[in-house]
């Protein structure tokens, strides 16, 4: 029986090279050429396989439907047994373990398991079909395709699995948390897409190099068309990495805006203000201005600060006091740090004090303080302590000047 793959043990190749050998240097070329053996994943994959395998398999190369049938029902059969280990014993390591990273790889790995035996049988059936040229190497780049997007699906999974459960450890690099978990994610996409497309270019026979050089000069093009949106985006790369603000904080903007920030992408950074109102502002723009984070620092905590001012002769102590414990008896003000009172100036009219405490979050200090001079006003009018307001003393000279002739024009 003649093997069906060329270049591969093949009986006939000496009589075939003897009769070239005998013509001219021209037809022998051309048939030399004609005969050179097409090295595909499915000959390369085929040589690899023992001679038990491969002996049994050429024997049946004359009746390709019944060596598909077995081809895809042993892979198929291989590729649950697989499967079937891999829940085994996988389950039997991963509950020793207290992460859940194990778990969430072990499912991602449940399909490529499958795929990959399925999709080389189907290779090896494909070396032994007597096919055209074209067609084997098309039906070969359709399978490898398919076993190249499995995988890539797999890597892509997985990965994301990767970058949550690392940002969920407390012990793990502070680069790698919640708000970072976008651009480890897109950079990952972006790598593992540029190599399952080299991959691509490589098993169809496509060289890389022109694209490559195509790919550069349509970049500059798309660079100069689109440099806002480029800006915004390596803006936004730049935010993630510095963090000058993360999700769920209180922000400040030069402009005035002020808000919660509850989205934080490439492009654009989300705050939504106490009118209940998303303002979206350009990462571009966003990474050039001047941000008060009231989040920021050391911790959460907000201080607030309520100015009063009482009238001039009041018991100064009982001030103190009264407003030391207006603080201390609201629930919001924190007891630590606990609330203070300083006197701040003579007035023109009122000796001002101002009251300071810390409240848990920046959001509240609107509340709180409204609630505070409520209850100031209320304990002053108890405690009799007056608050003046503002006073002018207007003089009126009752004797007025008399009145200069500055020579005008007269009757004569």
């Amino acid at each position: 029986m003649q093997n069906p793959i060329p270049g591969i043990n093949n009986p006939n190749s000496n009589e075939k090279n003897t009769e070239t050998a005998t013509g001219d240097g021209q037809q022998a070329s051309a048939g030399k050429d004609e005969e050179a053996p097409i090295e595909t994943i499915d000959t390369v994959l085929f040589e690899w396989l023992p001679e038990s395998i491969s002996g049994p398999m050429e024997a049946m190369a004359d009746y390709p439907l019944l060596l598909i049938l077995l081809a895809v029902t042993a892979g198929y059969l291989v590729g649950k047994l697989a499967q079937l280990l891999l829940g085994v014993v996988g389950n039997r390591l991963t509950s020793r373990t207290r992460t859940d990273l194990d778990d969430r790889l072990l499912q991602v790995l449940r399909r490529p398991v499958l795929t990959i035996p399925v999709i080389l049988s189907l290779l090896l059936v494909t070396a032994l079909s007597p096919l055209p040229s074209l067609l084997h190497r098309f039906t070969v780049g359709v399978l490898a395709t398919v076993l190249l997007f499995s995988l890539l699906r797999a890597a892509l999974a997985g990965s994301h699995a990767v970058l949550e459960v690392l940002a969920r450890r407390q012990d793990s690099a502070e680069i790698i948390q919640a708000r970072t978990i976008p651009m480890f994610e897109i950079s990952m996409k972006v790598i593992l897409v540029a190599i399952a497309g080299y991959a691509f270019l490589l098993i169809w026979g496509i060289d890389p190099t022109a694209w490559l050089a195509s790919a550069g000069v349509i970049g500059i093009a798309v660079g100069f068309a689109a440099r806002d949106t480029l800006a915004n985006l390596f803006s936004g790369i730049f935010i993630v990495a510095d963090a000058p603000y993360k999700i769920g904080d209180y922000i400040v903007l030069d402009t005035g805006e002020r808000g919660e920030v509850t989205h934080l992408g490439l492009r654009s950074t989300r705050l939504l203000t106490r009118d209940d109102i998303e303002v979206t502002i350009p990462n571009a723009i966003i990474a050039n201005a001047k941000i008060t984070n009231e989040s920021g620092g050391p911790w959460e905590k907000h201080r607030i600060r309520v100015p009063v001012g009482v009238a001039y002769g009041s018991d100064l102590d009982q001030v103190v006091d009264i407003l030391e414990s207006v603080a201390a008896d609201h629930a919001d003000v924190l007891d630590e740090p606990s609330p203070r009172v300083r006197m701040r100036a003579f007035g023109p009219s009122s000796l001002d004090f101002e009251l300071l405490g810390w409240v848990e979050r920046p959001v509240l200090r609107g509340k709180v303080l409204h609630e505070l001079f409520m209850a100031v006003y209320r304990r002053f009018n108890e405690e009799g302590v007056k608050i003046p307001f503002p006073q002018r003393d207007v003089h009126i000279r009752r004797e007025l000047p008399d009145i200069v002739d500055d020579g005008g024009d007269t009757d004569d």
